[in-house]
């Protein structure tokens, strides 16, 4: 069994680049009916809430996207010359992508020319639940990092997006695609992954907001009536990784409460992402939000794979993160933390070139070879 061990890395900061919009303040106790649209703000309506310029959500319940982050430069990586991948539809009435990464056969690596099959690291992105896609230029080039320093393949799935579809629609979508994968993986002669992917050694991933969606399946999946169900599962998960996950409470921690307003990812951000997300009405205790709220799921009977949780010692969700780790390791569950002193919110993917990324990924590497050794 796994212990809570405290793996503290300190590392410079490193950011890609920085927004230099302001949150724009407004108050907003309730969310109208929303429609998807885009261009401009009509004469009549208002703006009502405002994720720094990328989502807005006008009086007449109109929501205005942006194309994509501006933290995304054309300097981050497309390709890796080690790493080969592509992308593809998996649920095509909603139509929900996956991008898909491997080794590349002349890379040397086990797996990928060294005879034997890679794990594979199902990942999902952050961004509150209400930004993010597997196609973000950032979010691409750590995958790609990811396949290469791991040496396993990484499945990076996209899910709906709130406040046009709510919580808990991103948890539905990831379990539609961990029932997708399973029937590539009992269908899958021929497929693009078939000789690479090793589905007996799986583990689910994610940041921030995908680090919430990776505990959610892993609920689900340790339910006794889950594990009753499916005893001859093509697709066996052995691991999740929690990196930075986000969670929420009406009640704020240390952490939270100490967070500089002038900061990027700062409190009324978070909030923000939280009333545009959860169902309307809830508050952040709700069990989409706090895996240890009053209305959610008690995890003492809840069967867990081992569980890698990341902190960020800057990171305002810092305390969240740690105290989940506590609690599981206090109810008996094989779980592992790992806190890197001296980085913020997400660092891996606002800089996935920076060392510091590179180091989270060798940890990420090492709970995969302890959990599921790969076979002799």
């Amino acid at each position: 069994m796994f212990k809570v061990q405290k793996e503290v890395i300190t590392t410079p900061f490193l950011l890609s680049s920085r927004v230099s919009q302001q949150l724009v303040d407004t108050n907003m106790p309730t969310m109208p009916a929303v429609v998807s649209a885009a261009g401009a703000a009509a004469p009549c309506s208002n703006v009502v809430e405002d994720l720094v310029g990328f989502l807005r959500v006008l009086s007449d319940g109109t929501i205005l996207r942006s194309p994509g982050p501006v933290f995304c430069p054309s300097t981050f990586p497309g390709e890796h010359p080690s790493v080969e991948w592509k992308e593809a539809v998996y649920d095509k009435p909603k139509n929900l992508h996956v991008r898909m990464y491997k080794p590349s056969p002349t890379s040397g690596g086990v797996g990928a020319g060294g005879g034997g099959k890679l794990p594979v690291l199902v990942y999902f992105h952050g961004g509150g639940f209400c930004l993010g896609s597997c196609t973000w230029a950032n979010v691409h080039s750590f995958c790609l990092r990811l396949a290469a320093d791991a040496g396993a393949v990484v499945l990076s799935a996209g899910y709906r997006l709130a406040p046009e579809h709510r919580l808990p629609a991103a948890v539905d979508d990831a379990a539609g695609f961990l029932h997708w994968l399973r029937e590539r993986a009992v269908d899958g002669d021929g497929w693009w992954l078939a000789e690479a992917a090793d589905f007996g050694r799986v583990f689910v991933t994610g940041d921030s907001a995908g680090g919430t969606i990776a505990h959610h399946l892993a609920v689900r999946a340790g339910s006794a009536v889950a594990a009753a169900a499916a005893p001859d599962d093509p697709v066996a998960i052995r691991g999740y990784v929690l990196l930075m996950p986000f969670f929420g409470g009406v009640s704020r921690t240390p952490s939270e409460a100490g967070c500089p307003a002038e900061v990027f990812l700062n409190l009324d951000l978070f909030d923000r992402f939280w009333r545009l997300s959860l169902p309307p009405g809830a508050t952040r205790d709700h069990p989409m939000a706090n895996p240890f709220g009053p209305d959610s799921p008690a995890m003492d009977g809840v069967e867990l794979p081992p569980v890698l949780v990341v902190a960020g010692g800057l990171d305002m969700l810092r305390d969240r993160a740690v105290d989940y780790a506590e609690r599981l390791s206090a109810m008996g569950k094989p779980v592992e933390l790992a806190e890197f002193a001296g980085e913020h919110h997400g660092f891996f993917t606002l800089g996935p070139g920076s060392d510091a990324a590179g180091e989270l990924i060798a940890a990420v590497a090492r709970f995969v070879d302890v959990a599921a050794p790969p076979p002799k």
